[in-house]
């Protein structure tokens, strides 16, 4: 009697395309690219200037160098899409349309708006009018997220920033006011942004004053920019994506109220010294790193208890075929 018995196993080879290069683009396209890029800066030149300053001599918008780089690697994330387009059609209606709009407005903004604020951003506007004009919709829909993170960069102006940072610190003074009160002999009153204290009956002099340092803005800007950024390239559900980029703004803040609270604490109970200058700087840094762990706990706690079914794990498919031989019996 013999008996035989085989498992066939078939699986679908992948074949891996070839890897795709920027230098695919060609001569002519890096030589279009780069006189456009001289003729934007041409044009916006004073701009330019103005913010690389900024980001020079303000430690509030020291972050703005690497924005530009951000977006570069957002382009570089959809290198093949780009490069596998075929054909794409430039957008002569609509985009020369927003490209002459844009580029009309500029001089009348500098002439007879005088907003400031408004020749950055209209520099941002008319690159990505430029990519629509010249690059299409197809090309549009990949550039479009780069384009606009360019925003990041951009310098807020003064009165503006103000009117954005002072109900900051105020807010940051009235929580640590509340949470200083909880130590024993200790009695904390504020007044706007300023928090006077009183320990074992001592009138400590001068106030905690929470400066335009510490109204978080710093943090603010720098978090919501990198966390646009973690949105964009860690993949997840809309949804999710949305829920990250709206926790940005208030774990901001809270990392900033935990930073006065602790500077309270180390002005009254310790010593006033590690409560400013470099101490205080290297406070305001340790603050970042809490604000990742906040984000990425946030992250984690979404991914794990909140599972698609319709985003299931691929998996290849594996054709198994059994063959038996039955027994057979000679007489």
């Amino acid at each position: 009697m013999n008996q035989s018995q085989s498992t066939e196993t078939t699986q679908p080879t992948n074949e891996t395309a070839d890897e795709k290069s920027w230098l695919d683009l060609g001569v002519y396209s890096f030589v279009k690219i780069a006189v456009i890029s001289v003729l934007i800066w041409w044009i916006f030149r004073e701009e330019i200037n103005g913010i690389v300053r900024q980001w020079l001599t303000n430690p509030s918008w020291s972050h703005g160098f690497l924005i530009p780089l951000f977006s570069l690697y957002f382009l570089n994330q959809h290198k093949d899409e780009m490069l596998a387009i075929k054909e794409s059609r430039p957008s002569w209606f609509v985009g020369l349309f927003c490209l002459l709009f844009f580029l009309g407005l500029h001089p009348i903004n500098i002439v007879m708006l005088k907003f400031g604020y408004g020749k950055p951003l209209t520099m941002i506007a008319v690159i990505g009018s430029v990519v629509l004009f010249v690059g299409g919709w197809k090309i549009l829909k990949y550039t479009w997220l780069p384009i606009a993170y360019l925003f990041f960069a951009v310098p807020l102006p003064g009165r503006l920033y103000f009117q954005l940072t002072n109900p900051m610190r105020q807010l940051a003074a009235q929580v640590a006011t509340v949470v200083l009160n909880l130590v024993p002999q200790l009695e904390a009153t504020v007044q706007g942004s300023t928090i006077d204290v009183v320990y074992q009956s001592v009138r400590m002099e001068p106030g905690l004053d929470v400066a335009d340092a510490c109204s978080g803005m710093r943090l603010v800007m720098a978090f919501v920019a990198l966390g646009v950024a973690m949105a964009y390239l860690h993949w997840r559900p809309i949804w999710q994506r949305l829920v990250l980029l709206a926790s940005t703004l208030p774990i901001a803040i809270f990392c900033n109220i935990v930073r006065v609270t602790i500077t309270g604490f180390i002005y009254i109970l310790g010593n006033p010294k590690y409560a400013q200058g470099i101490y205080h700087d290297m406070l305001g840094m340790l603050m970042l790193p809490l604000a990742f762990v906040l984000y990425g706990g946030l992250a984690w706690l979404m991914e794990n208890l909140f599972v698609d079914e319709d985003q299931s794990e691929s998996k290849e498919d594996i054709i198994v075929r059994k063959v038996s031989n039955t027994p057979t019996q000679e007489k």
